[in-house]
């Protein structure tokens, strides 16, 4: 659970300075969150799934690989980029239909998008990393995808605060216009 709440963190402040924030001037709020959500979260839930992984799929053979990779590609990874978007969401006090509306707008392209990342990860992680050692292994892969998982959470939550703020200005200013 510490490795899990320390590779979110880390990968929010990454996503945070590849987004253009100095090193150091940073949202600690936002890396906080994506903190506490690995930690909370990613830690425990992964630790349980890839036991059940293997009780669902026992097989050990090479033929085994690419079915666990494919569960954990469509079932697993849909459930936990919900959690990790819902999650986010309630922790940045979001009502539940915003919320709801950026986890439709963003199901599907980060589930595509772990695709591109994901499958060969998995290749290891089924074929040659025991069950007690995968989370471990998991969290090394997870520094690159929690950096993209969050930018993409953050980048339409930021965006619903610009268009809130542009739209009060505007408000302020056709009622000033129209004293």
């Amino acid at each position: 659970m510490m490795i899990s709440g320390i590779v979110y963190a880390l990968g929010d402040w990454i996503a945070q300075c590849c987004e253009g924030k100095p090193l150091l001037d940073f949202s600690r709020g936002r890396m906080i969150r994506s903190g506490l959500v690995g930690f909370c979260l990613h830690g425990s839930l992964s630790h349980f799934y890839y036991h059940v992984c293997e009780a669902l799929f026992p097989f050990q053979d090479w033929w085994g690989v690419p079915i666990k990779v494919a569960f954990d590609q469509t079932i697993w990874s849909a459930i936990w980029n919900s959690i990790y978007f819902t999650t986010i969401g309630l922790l940045r006090f979001e009502s539940p239909a915003s919320i709801a509306s950026e986890l439709r707008a963003t199901f599907w392209p980060m589930l595509t998008a772990g695709w591109k990342l994901w499958p060969f990860a998995h290749i290891i992680t089924y074929g040659v990393i025991p069950v007690e050692q995968r989370l471990l292994w998991v969290d090394c892969v997870e520094l690159a995808w929690v950096t993209i998982l969050s930018m993409l959470s953050n980048e339409k939550a930021e965006a619903r605060l610009h268009d809130g703020s542009a739209e009060s200005e505007s408000t302020e200013e056709s009622s000033l216009g129209a004293e």
